[in-house]
C-alpha cells in the first residue's frame, strides 16, 4: 500500500473541500469515498431498490454496477454522474444504503485498490477506522451542527436546489444519528487522530494544521 492521509468526519465539517487542498499541496491524489456511496445510491434508487428490500435484491443491481472515481470525477457505468450525485435525494438515500453491510462490502475493495497504486488523500466516515486502519496519517474534522448545517445549505443553494435553513440543519442532524448508531463501521474517532474542529478556522487554518501534523510528526 502507498501512503495514505485518511480523513474522518461528520456531514457538512469540510471533509472534502480540504482534503482536495491537502492532496494539491502534497502531490497526492485524492479520493472521496463518499461520492462513491452516492453513486451506488444513485444506482439503487434508478433499479427501484428500497431501503427496506433484501440483500439478494440489492445483490443482483451491485453485480451490474461499476463505481469508480477519477481525477475528482465519479463515473456509474461509464457514465460521468458527478453533478447528479449532489441532489437532496442522493444525499438521502446515500447515508441510508451506507448502514448496509454488503453497499459496505461491495466498495471496500474498491477503495483500498486505489490506494495500490498511488499516494492517496481519503476522506469519508469510517476511512480511518475501517478501510484505511493502518493510514500514515489520521484526522477527524468536525464542527458544531449549526456550522455544518448552515455549510450544507450554502451548497444546496450554490447548486441551485431549494432548501431551508431548517431542513439543512434537520438534514445533518439525521445523518449524524445513522452514523453515530449504525451497526456496521459506526462513525467515530480513531484513537491515533488528530481531532480539529472547524467551527471557527479558515479553511487555510485547517489546511496548514494538517499540513504541519503530516510532515512534523511520525
Amino acid at each position: 500500500m502507498k501512503q495514505v492521509i485518511a480523513i474522518d468526519g461528520p456531514s457538512g465539517s469540510g471533509k472534502t473541500t480540504i482534503a482536495k487542498l491537502i492532496a494539491e499541496e502534497l502531490g497526492f491524489n485524492y479520493l472521496d469515498t463518499g461520492a462513491l456511496y452516492r453513486a451506488v445510491a444513485m444506482a439503487l434508487i434508478k433499479n427501484k431498490i428500497r431501503p427496506e428490500d433484501t440483500d439478494d435484491k440489492l445483490r443482483d443491481i451491485l453485480k451490474e454496477t461499476l463505481v469508480t472515481f477519477n481525477n475528482g470525477r465519479v463515473f456509474l457505468n461509464g457514465q460521468d454522474v458527478s453533478e447528479d450525485i449532489r441532489s437532496k435525494e442522493i444525499d438521502h438515500y446515500s447515508s441510508v444504503f451506507s448502514a448496509r453491510k454488503i453497499v459496505r462490502d461491495f466498495l471496500l475493495d474498491a477503495q483500498r485498490e486505489a490506494a495500490l497504486h498511488n499516494d492517496l488523500v481519503v476522506e469519508g466516515r469510517d476511512t480511518t477506522t475501517v478501510v484505511f486502519p493502518d493510514a500514515k496519517k489520521k484526522i477527524f474534522l468536525d464542527a458544531s451542527v449549526e456550522e455544518r448545517a448552515k455549510r450544507r445549505y450554502l451548497q444546496f443553494r450554490g447548486q441551485g436546489i431549494d432548501i431551508t435553513m431548517d431542513e439543512a440543519k434537520m438534514n445533518i442532524t439525521e445523518r449524524d444519528k445513522r452514523d453515530a448508531s449504525r451497526d456496521i463501521a459506526p462513525l467515530r474517532i480513531a484513537e491515533e487522530a488528530l481531532l480539529i474542529d472547524s467551527s471557527n478556522l479558515s479553511i487555510e487554518q485547517v489546511k496548514n494544521n494538517i499540513i504541519e501534523f503530516v510532515r512534523t510528526t511520525r
